[in-house]
């Protein structure tokens, strides 16, 4: 299987790993219009990422380390004034 990559469209990563290898989901805090990211676990650990509004545009790609210090600091509030 060729690589997976930060940045490739959500639909090659959908097409390389197949419809039940890709399951994107949403928090329940989201809009109704739609407008929030989904996150897909990938077969090796990693997240994929992606807006929702574009879902054939680019995923982004981070490892299980990497969410988890992002949510971590989440949770803790340090992106609190990016959304308030």
């Amino acid at each position: 299987m060729d690589e997976i990559s930060n940045g490739m469209a959500a639909t090659e990563l959908t097409a390389r790993l197949g419809q039940d290898g890709v399951r994107w989901r949403k928090s329940a805090y989201s809009n109704p219009s739609g407008n929030c990211v989904e996150l897909a676990p990938l077969p090796d650990g990693g997240v994929a990422v992606r807006n929702s509004r574009h879902p054939g545009g680019p995923a982004l790609i981070y490892s299980r380390g990497e969410m988890a210090a992002f949510i971590l600091g989440a949770k803790r509030g340090d992106f609190d004034d990016l959304a308030f």
